[in-house]
Formats: C-alpha cells, sequence, structure tokens
C-alpha cells in the first residue's frame, strides 16, 4: 500500500496497481515497481509501514481500524493500531431494564443469553469435535448392539479417552478468569503444543 502526501496530509490511499495523476502531471504504474522509494517520495508518494504492535488475535479480540498518520521528521507513513477490545468471555443476558423498554425478544427473562461468549462458543466447537471423532468408531457400538459381536479394547479405551479429555478441555475453558487466559489456554509453543491439549486421535 502507498500514501499520497501533500502539504503534510495524507490525501490518498492507494495499491500501486494503477498510474495515478499529481497536479498537472500523470505517472504510470511502473512507479510503483521500478522507481526507488526516494524517487517516489519525491512526488509524494510514500509506502505505508504497518505497525502491528497492538494488533491481536481477531478470534479472541476486536481490533480497531487502522489509523494513517504521515511522520514529516522521518518522511514515513505507518498504519497503527489502537488497543483492541476483548471478546466477551461470558455470556451476556438481557437485563431487566432492556426487557422493560421491549428491547428482548419476547419471552425473555433475565437468564435468557443475549450474545453468546467464547466460554460457550469454544466448548460447542469441542463437543463437534468429540461427536466426529466418535462416529469414526459409532460402528464398532451399533455391531455390538445388533450382533452381539465385542467392540475391541482399543476402540473402547480410545473412546473412553476422548471424552475424558472432553471433559478437562471444557472445565479448563469454564475455569477461565478471563478472554487472555483463554487466550493462552489454545496457545501453541514451538513444539505445537498447547496448554488445553487436543483430542485424542485413533492410531
Amino acid at each position: 500500500m502507498f500514501a499520497l502526501v501533500e502539504s503534510g496530509n495524507i490525501t490518498k490511499m492507494m495499491r500501486g496497481n494503477k498510474g495515478i495523476t499529481i497536479g498537472d502531471n500523470q505517472y504510470p504504474a511502473a512507479i510503483f515497481t521500478v522507481w526507488t522509494e526516494s524517487e517516489r517520495n519525491a512526488i509524494g508518494i510514500y509506502t505505508i509501514e504497518i505497525d502491528e504492535t497492538n494488533r491481536k488475535n481477531e478470534e479472541y479480540y476486536i481490533n480497531t481500524d487502522i489509523t494513517y498518520t504521515y511522520d514529516s521528521s522521518a518522511k514515513k507513513v505507518k498504519g497503527t493500531y489502537g488497543t483492541a477490545t476483548a471478546k466477551a468471555h461470558a455470556d451476556t443476558k438481557w437485563t431487566q431494564s432492556e426487557i422493560d423498554a421491549g428491547n428482548a425478544p419476547e419471552g425473555a427473562d433475565t437468564n435468557t443469553v443475549k450474545t453468546e461468549g467464547l466460554k460457550t462458543i469454544l466448548i460447542r466447537v469441542i463437543k463437534s469435535q468429540v461427536k466426529s471423532i466418535l462416529n469414526e468408531t459409532d460402528w464398532y457400538v451399533t455391531r455390538k448392539a445388533e450382533k452381539s459381536t465385542a467392540i475391541p479394547s482399543a476402540i473402547t479405551t480410545h473412546r473412553d479417552a476422548v471424552r475424558t479429555k472432553q471433559a478437562a478441555m471444557e472445565t479448563a475453558i469454564t475455569n477461565a478468569a478471563d478472554t487472555a487466559a483463554i487466550e493462552t489456554l489454545y496457545t501453541r509453543d514451538s513444539n505445537g503444543d498447547r496448554p488445553i491439549g487436543d483430542l485424542p486421535t485413533l492410531e
């Protein structure tokens, strides 16, 4: 991305895939690939540098829009994020005032969920993953019920391990103090491991 700076102000943003007219002068798209940075700067065009220091994982946070500024002393255009807002980790429920004002759905009370929090969402994802994993070996259970054929011990052990891990993962999410704690549970280290772990797979 590039920015046109005129009289110290950013007047236009561009991708650099089209030509541009500045005053009475027309410049081809080639200036964005052939010209040096200093040559572009001479006509007021700067490469935008994005500072992602404040940008956070959008699965857990809502990032701000990027604010673009021209630093005349450094002769650079920078894009920066503001402070990200953590997504709610717990469910938000309708308040009595909202219900009284008629803003809540018909029949809602103060125990009715208005917006699901990350905990509810992530636990639902785990339940869905468990269902998918167990579906792979459900036929053993069906065969046992219909034909009395014993389920191999390895299959029984695997299915039990999946349910045990599911319970541990859901407990970890439920007990997380805030959004940052939830993010930590899901952050993998250099070895690919994460505090919350992973559901067992059948080998």
